[in-house]
This record gives C-alpha cells, structure tokens and sequence, in this order.
C-alpha cells in the first residue's frame, strides 16, 4: 500500500464522511465524490487502436470504495483486498488470476493494510499504529500471533512489505526492522535493524530496494538492498531541489520519487518542478542511476513543458508520465508521453495534446545539460506531439463475481479520465477504488506507427520494443513501396539499425555470462537478411510499379551495410540482384559489380552465373574465375569445364594443383567424358592419368578403387596396351595436347 493522505480541501455546507482507504482515512460527500490526494494521481486512455495508450480490455473489478468498505492494494502480489463490514468479511482479487479468495476475520478494530505473504500462507494485518498481526490462513483456529515496534514510544509504523518468503520489513518513523516469520511456531525472529528518522517511504518489489526519506526537506533518500536473510545498506544520496525551495516548507514528496528498472537498469524517477523564471525547462523527469558504490547519479533528464503533479507508470521500457492539473499525459522513452481526456463537460477541457521522449532515439548528436555541474546528464526533447487519447467505459459485470452485493448487476460506467480517484501503482497499474476496478496500461505500437512520419526514427523506436517484428517488417515494405516511398538515405539508416542490433547479438554471444546477459537485455528485436528477404524483397521484386534500378538500388545499400558491420551476406541476397539485372539485360552493370566485388564470391553465385550463360556467355568465364578465387571450388570448376567438353583445360587446372590435390581427384568421369569425345582425346586424358599415378605409386596401373577397368580394356583394345608403344611418343603427344602448367 502507498503512503497517501488528505487532500487539504475549503468547502462550504458540505459533510464529509470518513471511509478508509489503501491503509488511509479519505472522505465521501453525500453526493458520493471522493476528495482524495494520492501520492500517484493519473490518467489514462482507452482502448481504440488509434490511440497510442490504452487500459486493459478486461479491467480486474471489485466492490467500490464507500462507507462499509475498505480497499487495500498489495503491490508485491498484485492483489486487491475488500475489507467488508469493519473486517469481517475479506475479499481477495488478483491481477495474475481470476479466482477469487474470500475470508472471514474476527473485528479487532479498523484495518490499516493487509498483505498475503509472498506464499500466500500468512496475513499480515495492520490495525494499529504500532502492532502488526498474522494469521496462518491455511490452519483452522486461524490463531493470530504478532509483533511490535521495538523502539521508543514514539516510534509509529508507517507501513510494511514482505521482501522474500516468511520475511517482512517494518517501516517506522524512526527506522527499519527486519523479521524472519516462522508460521509453524507462530513467532518472529529479529534478523536487521537500523536508525534513521523517516518521513516517508518507496518500495520496489521487483528490485527488492526501499527508499527511506529524512532531513527536513525529505530530499536525503537511505536505500536498503534486501537480499534472502538480510538486507544491505547502500550509499545516501541527496536530492537537489529548485533553488526556490531552500528553505523548510517546501520539501520532496513521495509521490515524486519512483523506483523503476529501465532497459535492465536501476533508476531513481524524480518529478521536479522549476519555479516560475527559473532556467531551464518548466518540469522536468530526472532519471539517477543506481550504483551500489557511487549511489545515485543524474544520467537523464526528460523536458516537460508545463508544471504539475505527475505520476508515472513503465511499460515496455516505455515511461508514462501522467499530469493531472492539465490533465494531459506524457509519455517517455525512455518515454515521456503527454496523454489526454477527450471528453469534458463545460467549461472548455485543456488543450488536448501528447509528446513522445525515447532516451535511445538517435538524433545524430547527443544534447547535453549546460546547467552548471550537469554536462553529463542527456537531455530529452519530444520526438512526436498532438497524441490524443480517447475515454473509456467500464463493461457491465456480475455483482456477484465480486462480492455479496444486493444489486446483480453493474451497469457499464463511463470513466473520467484523469480523475483524482485513480492511483497509479508501478510497474502499469492504474486503481480506480470510487469504480471498483484495476487496469494494466499497455502502449499501441500500431498507433504510434501512423504518427510517427520519418520511418527511420519510428524503426529505431519500434526495435526496441516486444512483439513488434511484423509490425517493423510492414513499415519497412511501406517505406519501398509506391505512394508512400521513403529516400534512399532514410532506408539506408533502417538498414544500418538492423545491421547493429544483428551485430549486437553477435557480440552477445561472446565474453563471460555476465556480459552476455547485459548484452542480451538491449536486444528486443532482431531483423535478420532472411525477414527482410521474405517479408520485403520477395514481395517487392514481384511488383510492377517498382522500378529495378530503386530495387538494385535498395539492395546493394543493404549489402552495403552488413558488409560495414562485419556480417556475412546471404547467398539469395545476391541471387535477387543477379536476376534482377539479367532480368533487364543490365549485363554490363552485373560484370561491373562482379568486377569491383560489389557481389561478394560464393558458390552459390558461381552456380547461378552458370545457368546464365545461355543468355549472357561471359557469365561462364565469370563464374570459373569468381570460383578459382574461392580456392575451396575445384570440384565445381571440373564440373563447369566437363559441362563445356574442355577436358584439356580441366586437366591443365588440375595439374597446376599439385600432385597432393591430383591424388583425390577420380580419373572415371574424365575418361568417360574423353571416350565421347574422340579416340586422340581418350588417349591423351588416359596416358595423362598414367603419368599422373606414376608419379604418385611408382607405376602407371590404376587403384582397384577407382573403377577404371572397362577403360583399361578400351584402351589396350584401341592402342594395343598401355606399355606398348614407345612411351616417349606417348608422353610428347600428352605434352603437346595440355600445353604448359601455366597455360
């Protein structure tokens, strides 16, 4: 539960009745508005694809706030508590879960806070100021047992959280106390305590770090690592606040100090606003990353162009940044995003507009904080604005899939957005108690897409965001397609995105486990040739109205980019720009970029050069060559010059590999080839291999695993044997034929 209190608010002739919230007193008007102040006061959006934020289709519900019950939120279980009739009646709603756990306690007096513990065998129930109880809601009796602040008389608790299973922390005004619970023996161990005076409190679950806030300013934040049996004190650091603000009433409040884990990374989210005529911008979102050792440092500043009371929620890495006084949202990228309500009664709504920050987005130049003693601190100005967002209306629901209520059914609700009943939780929650509902908030990939006009800052937007490689591949196409074509200089830097994160993950794959893992958390989605091959080129190569010269063009920019970053290109890459030139009888320009290696070697390409020499005879020689320069080809260049008859060229080749090269290679095919020729080539090719396995075994007789007894015999019936006849005639004959080894 949050640290929330009440809102200081001048009414005339107007009762407040007192109902009990997230562990606080808040106060109903007969006419049922709730005034409350909350440490997160949001907004959010609705659920149309058009809009960039939206709620969760099917919100969690459970009974409203009102004057018989009580509402509690559990951060760490994600869970909505419904404390009925004082506390008799508990109804317990998860977010991870749609069954419902319902319980019945003895009145002992209000309830403060209740949490399950994290196996959710034990409740912890706050009722007092200094006490907290538990209950082993699996035993029967449901025998409570508990435990007490063990400081001064002043000492008050100002909340708890479970940290690990059966261990809790206990916040109080003048430290921590750290706890091992034992259900089996119904007691509490001491594990850790320290001092320091507190006035308030942040907790992250997920990172298991708890912010303590003292001096009189509240701007000294303690941080405290828990860890299974113990809990470690990490380096204080000091907000900095608006020079206005130096003195003591004005301090840091809780509601502007978030805990949230960013693109794997610890941050610190600090809400400030500038006082009117200060430098710089109006308000600001400070990220200070977390450092067991330097404690916080100011990395990033996100620039708001209006002040207020904010509140922020992480999605997808994503920040969202609600403002209520304006009741815009701004969304960041790191994102800010500035959301909106779309529909207000008279008098006029404010301005209805967004903006769009990514900390990641690449503008050419990183722009730096000139302010005295911040140079290193990365500023972030809106990347998009004018992103409306619309209402939503709660569906009807079955009362009794909630709790015991008297009507059966709740109507469907319109939903104020920006109301000052919603509180945000992290990391994407969002509780409306006077509705009796919780929603996830999600960001619309799709919708920023449509927004969004330089393709290459929406790809490098997109990347780095999940379940979003369709979407990529489908704005990509867009960019090379008729009607909404991009420059070749924008495609080429969406090229050159792609080839970095490939690279990146290549990276990944290398140095310790460690490294690995923090390689591996930057890279969301990866592009690879054959997406883009599949889902891009294929298509695009297909239609009519796309001319090849922009075709070629796109390719040889992309083999241009994985050559920059070092990753091998794929065959069908080369194949498509072979044919699309052949294609368009653009035979010179295909020997240029076979010349100046524009088409890297490869077999592949040999074989496809092959086949082209029907249409385009230099091809063949092209082909020999680009395959005598892989060096690893002998194989397939005999079988280009069998495929031609030119069996003295192919034993010429052979002889200039050497004689450890002629020894693997198989004499039946040459001499096949040689005997459908004529009766001068059989013999030269025969006697050739003679001479060859003389050298090779001291005599001219051919391995019995060769296979090449019927041309044995064929020979000794057409010349009479292999030794008859003068063998210097022979070798003068099989001398002449082949020519020189250079030849």
């Amino acid at each position: 539960s949050l640290s929330l209190s009440l809102t200081q608010l001048h009414t005339q002739h107007t009762q407040l009745v007192p109902v009990l919230f997230l562990g606080h007193f808040f106060r109903v008007c007969p006419s049922g508005y709730l005034r409350v102040r909350q440490r997160d006061t949001c907004v959010c959006g609705n659920m149309a694809d058009a809009y960039p934020v939206r709620l969760c289709e099917k919100p969690l519900r459970f009974l409203p706030v009102n004057h018989d019950t009580s509402v509690f939120f559990d951060e760490a279980n994600k869970q909505v508590f419904t404390v009925r009739d004082g506390a008799t009646s508990v109804t317990v709603s998860s977010v991870q879960t749609s069954r419902h756990i319902t319980l019945s306690l003895p009145h002992r007096g209000p309830v403060i806070s209740m949490k399950f513990s994290l196996d959710q065998r034990v409740l912890a129930v706050q009722r007092t100021p200094k006490t907290i109880h538990f209950i082993n809601v699996q035993d029967a009796d449901r025998t409570e047992y508990s435990q007490s602040c063990k400081t001064k008389n002043s000492t008050h608790l100002l909340g708890f959280n479970w940290t690990h299973q059966n261990e809790i922390v206990l916040i109080t005004n003048q430290g921590l106390e750290l706890y091992h619970v034992n259900p089996e023996k119904r007691s509490l161990k001491s594990l850790k305590t320290f001092s320091v005076s507190v006035n308030w409190f942040v907790y992250s679950h997920d990172s298991r770090l708890l912010f303590l806030s003292s001096s009189p300013q509240a701007n000294v934040l303690h941080p405290f690592h828990f860890k299974g049996g113990g809990v470690t004190k990490l380096t204080k650091f000091e907000v900095e606040l608006p020079s206005l603000y130096n003195h003591t009433s004005q301090k840091l409040m809780e509601r502007d100090v978030t805990i949230a884990t960013i693109y794997g990374r610890l941050y610190v989210v600090l809400v400030k606003n500038n006082p009117k005529g200060a430098p710089g911008p109006r308000a600001e979102i400070v990220l200070c990353q977390l450092a067991k050792s330097e404690g916080a440092t100011k990395a990033h500043s996100l620039l708001l162009d209006v002040n207020g009371r904010f509140a922020v929620n992480i999605v997808d890495n994503l920040i969202v940044v609600h403002h209520q006084a304006s009741k815009v949202s701004h969304r960041h990228e790191l994102i800010v995003y500035l959301s909106t309500h779309a529909h207000v009664s008279p008098p006029p709504s404010p301005v209805k507009t967004s903006c769009l920050f990514d900390i990641r987005w690449n503008t050419g130049r990183p722009d730096y904080d000139t302010r005295p003693g911040a140079s290193h601190v990365l500023l972030h100005k809106p990347i998009v604005t004018s992103l409306p967002i619309a209402p939503v209306q709660l569906p009807p629901v079955n009362a009794s899939t909630l709790a015991d209520s008297k009507s059966s059914t709740i109507e469907p609700v319109p939903c104020e957005l920006y109301s000052a009943n919603w509180i945000v939780f992290q990391p994407d929650i969002i509780i409306d108690a006077k509705l009796g509902a919780l929603w996830t908030v999600s960001v619309q990939p799709e919708a920023l897409a449509k927004r969004m006009q330089d393709k290459a800052q929406l790809v490098d937007l997109l990347l780095r965001r999940t379940g979003c490689k369709k979407l990529i591949l489908r704005v990509v196409a867009q960019a090379m397609d008729k009607g909404t074509r991009c420059k070749l200089s924008t495609i080429a830097k969406i090229f050159d995105q792609f080839s970095a994160v490939c690279r990146e993950l290549m990276a990944s794959n290398q140095g310790s486990e460690a490294s690995k893992e923090e390689k591996r958390r930057n890279i969301s989605i990866v592009i690879d040739q054959s997406d883009l091959y599949q889902s891009v080129f294929s298509p695009l190569e297909e239609k009519d109205d796309v001319p090849y010269k922009f075709m070629v063009a796109v390719l040889v920019d992309y083999i241009r980019s994985l050559n920059a970053y070092g990753i091998v290109v794929q065959h069908y890459l080369y194949e498509l720009v072979i044919n699309l030139l052949v294609r368009n009888n653009r035979y010179y320009q295909l020997h240029q970029f076979l010349q100046y290696h524009v088409v890297n070697d490869s077999k592949h390409v040999a074989c496809l050069l092959l086949s082209l020499e029907s249409t385009y005879p230099p091809a063949f020689q092209l082909a020999l060559d680009m395959l005598k320069r892989l060096s690893t080809a002998n194989e397939e260049i005999f079988e280009g010059l069998l495929s031609k008859n030119q069996l003295l060229a192919a034993l010429r080749y052979m002889r200039s590999l050497g004689q450890e090269a002629m020894a693997t290679i198989s004499a039946r095919r040459f001499l096949d080839a040689a005997l459908k020729t004529d009766e001068s080539m059989f013999f030269t090719v025969f006697r050739f291999f003679e001479e060859r396995n003389r050298s090779l075994r001291g005599r001219p007789d051919f391995a019995p695993g060769e296979g090449c007894e019927t041309y044995v015999l064929k020979f000794n019936s057409l010349f009479g044997g292999s030794e008859q006849g003068p063998q210097t005639s022979a070798t003068a004959l099989v001398a002449s034929n082949l020519g020189s080894s250079k030849a």
